[in-house]
């Protein structure tokens, strides 16, 4: 896994590295007499206790048969796996496509009350138009040489946008005015998302604030894009991978981040200036 520092990822290989040791302790079983048994170099042990080579599911088994434990091993697979699920890259999340990618994300925004994102790239999904998410789509497709299934993706986070519409949810994006020049697709494509963002802004559940260019005194660097479910957690979208970050010291930096992002953001009519300024620029 390539070094991003999070806590989260870490705390939870860490979690499942001592557990692992402890299961050893408690087989009364030095590093070397388990690495014997399991058939291993002797130093696999101890990389895996320290948490500096992740185990695998075979791995997780052959060490808790190793301990005479394999009743345990289920439940120290399943803490790993979701070690795992924190950092996830991109070609093994859209191995099949981007269709299934949008569809699992679907519950996650069904049971989230009030979500919060900042975007310095490209549009929010949410509130993307076929034409845009199909020139975007395209290009991830072709960047990551994943199976192209685009129009497949585009009606799948289409379906997504649904959320938008019912009652009982808040999405309150931040964008960088900058986002609003990017253009993806064709000239006709960007107008159609521009204008489709003003309509957007209508609507009861929905708070779309810009960070204009001119922002005075900007106190808030430009971040990378992410997405605050709830308080609970925050998925941060990097050129190669997807972090789920949980650990409440992590996600309150980001509630922070965006805080300071959303005082330097406009709304209403100097929100909706700047769109039309970005539709008059095409």
């Amino acid at each position: 896994m390539p070094d991003y520092q999070s806590s989260s990822v870490e705390t939870a290989r860490k979690a499942v590295a001592a557990k692992l040791r402890e299961v050893r302790l408690d087989a009364g079983l030095k590093g070397h007499e388990l690495a014997a048994r399991c058939d291993w170099h002797k130093s696999k042990v101890s990389r895996i206790e320290n948490a500096r080579t992740p185990p695998s599911d075979a791995d997780i088994r052959v060490w808790c048969k190793g301990c005479e434990a394999e009743d345990q091993a289920a439940d120290i697979i399943a803490a790993s796996r979701s070690a795992d699920s924190m950092y996830m890259e991109w070609k093994r999340l859209q191995r099949t496509g981007l269709r299934r990618l949008q569809e699992s994300r679907v519950p996650l925004y069904e049971r989230t009350k009030l979500m919060r994102g900042y975007a310095s790239h490209v549009i929010p999904g949410l509130f993307q138009t076929p034409a845009y998410a199909t020139g975007l789509m395209s290009t991830i497709s072709r960047f990551h040489g994943t199976p192209n299934d685009t129009p497949e993706a585009v009606a799948a986070r289409m379906a997504r946008a649904r959320v938008l519409h019912k009652v009982g949810h808040r999405f309150t994006l931040l964008v960088e005015e900058s986002v609003l020049r990017y253009q993806v697709g064709d000239a006709e494509a960007m107008a159609g998302q521009l204008g489709h963002l003003l309509s957007v802004m209508s609507l009861p559940a929905v708070s779309l604030g810009i960070v204009p260019f001119s922002a005075r005194e900007r106190h808030m660097w430009t971040l990378e894009g992410f997405n605050i479910f709830d308080d609970q957690r925050v998925h941060v979208e990097l050129l190669t991978a997807l972090v789920t970050l949980t650990a409440p010291g992590e996600v309150g930096m980001y509630v922070k981040a965006w805080a300071e992002l959303q005082e330097m953001a406009v709304y209403g009519s100097d929100a909706r200036a700047l769109v039309t300024e970005a539709i008059a620029a095409l």
